[in-house]
């Protein structure tokens, strides 16, 4: 790992971020310098593209919120299990949880203390209302629904389900599937604050690599940031991988390269102006 070295990559093809602590601080809006310098590599002929927890229609929501004056070449959306293609405007939709499997893991996770959250069409479904549901709500805008009885959130196959509470918490559960792993479904921490599930081939990874075979981008073109263990895949097959240096330690320890500012202060922008940017006279 190193601290703020030159990008080693003779032909940069595609940069892909993650968002929330990564592209922006939690809940902060896609700042000026952000949009400049993704303008100045799309300039060049690099594509940029988005890589989220988030669903696609929520990254779209984020396009009109930040009011950008730049298009994405791509968008993964639920880490993984969804792949909007720009060049061919086309989109694709991966691995789901079982109905069965969303049950065992609600029943799973009910020996701690965190609120099951599905996405439910363009809106969010919650076992209660706490705080950190209204904090989210309160960020993204998103309708909340509680239902009657929990079974309503296993009633149909969904790309993820997130459970969040106070970061004891979720460190507890993470350690505990870690413990007990599942053939069919993995956890990961997306944030403090949130422990989610997925079926154990959803990845940021896969879809980008669907992505990079549609359109002859070689794997070792790309270079890839994140903040948390949700990115550790992408950053990993990628030519380049980029840790913030807010980023959690797993992160850390795989990534190739940890900036020197956090996504709070900009790091993002920071690290491709003065590390990819400057070095090739863009």
């Amino acid at each position: 790992m190193y601290w703020g070295v030159n990008i080693l990559i003779d032909n940069i093809k595609l940069v892909i971020c993650d968002v929330d602590g990564t592209l922006t601080g939690f809940g902060q809006d896609l700042s000026e310098k952000a949009m400049d310098v993704i303008n100045r590599l799309k300039a060049h002929g690099v594509q940029f593209g988005i890589a989220s927890g988030r669903p696609l229609n929520e990254i779209r929501e984020l396009e009109t919120k930040w009011n950008i004056n730049f298009k994405n070449d791509l968008l993964i959306g639920m880490n993984g299990a969804q792949l909007w293609d720009g060049n061919s405007n086309t989109t694709e939709e991966y691995f789901k949880l079982k109905c069965e499997w969303m049950k065992e893991i609600i029943e799973t996770m009910a020996q701690f203390d965190l609120n099951p959250c599905i996405y439910y069409g363009n809106k969010m479904m919650c076992q209660r209302e706490d705080q950190f549901v209204l904090n989210s709500i309160k960020r993204n805008y998103k309708e909340t629904i509680y239902p009657d009885d929990i079974s309503e959130m296993y009633k149909e196959e969904n790309a993820k389900i997130m459970f969040r509470g106070q970061p004891e918490e979720t460190l507890k559960a993470e350690e505990y599937m870690r413990e007990h792993p599942s053939p069919y479904y993995h956890a990961f921490r997306t944030g403090p604050i949130i422990i989610e599930f997925a079926d154990k081939r959803t990845c940021k990874a896969y879809a980008l690599k669907q992505f990079c075979e549609h359109n002859n981008i070689p794997l070792e073109c790309v270079v890839a940031f994140g903040d948390t263990s949700n990115d550790n895949d992408m950053l990993s097959i990628s030519g380049t991988g980029v840790c913030l240096c807010n980023g959690t330690d797993d992160t850390k320890a795989i990534a190739d390269i940890i900036t020197e500012k956090p996504a709070e202060e900009d790091g993002f922008a920071y690290f491709v102006e003065e590390h990819i940017l400057k070095p090739r006279g863009w």
